[in-house]
């Protein structure tokens, strides 16, 4: 069982969020009911540049996809992955060969090998969260969902 924690740290996570300006979306799907899709989306709506990698795509969100991480042209400040855990490995070789600053594994992404490739890489390693929820909670949109209003009733502002 991997020690999740170690992979979940509040500061480790605020630091990557405002430093990275370009996000490697690895599984973004072309599909807008896709989880993927919705936080590609999400991401793009909030400044980051995003580049999607799936080799079934060509084009997602506006923007050329790519079939894996070696591909992407250009510096990739955090890689965050939408794929099986089993996946992950390769995909961590993958992030410290472009010399990716983080690699992201949304829930459920769960492979301490792919891990411990991309620690010993030099490489951040945040697993088991979702990007967008931890944007929201610390940059301040919760309110997007309806959460985070800054209210203790239930009954709008206007309404009493």
């Amino acid at each position: 069982m991997t020690d999740l924690a170690r992979y979940q740290d509040p500061l480790t996570i605020q630091r990557v969020l405002h430093g990275a300006k370009t996000i490697a979306v690895v599984g973004l799907s072309g599909n807008e009911l896709r989880a993927s899709y919705f936080v590609g989306y999400y991401l793009k709506r909030h400044g980051y540049r995003v580049i999607p990698v799936n080799p079934r795509e060509t084009e997602i969100l506006g923007e050329k996809s790519y079939p894996s991480l070696l591909d992407v042209p250009e510096p990739v400040d955090v890689v965050n992955v939408f794929r099986a855990p089993d996946a992950l490995p390769q995909i961590a070789r993958d992030a410290v060969t472009i010399g990716a600053g983080t690699l992201w594994c949304q829930f459920g992404v769960i492979n301490e090998e792919g891990a411990r490739i991309a620690s010993d890489g030099g490489v951040t390693v945040i697993m088991d969260r979702c990007i967008k929820v931890e944007h929201a909670r610390y940059v301040g949109r919760m309110h997007w969902l309806g959460f985070n209003t800054q209210r203790i009733t239930s009954v709008r502002a206007g309404l009493q």
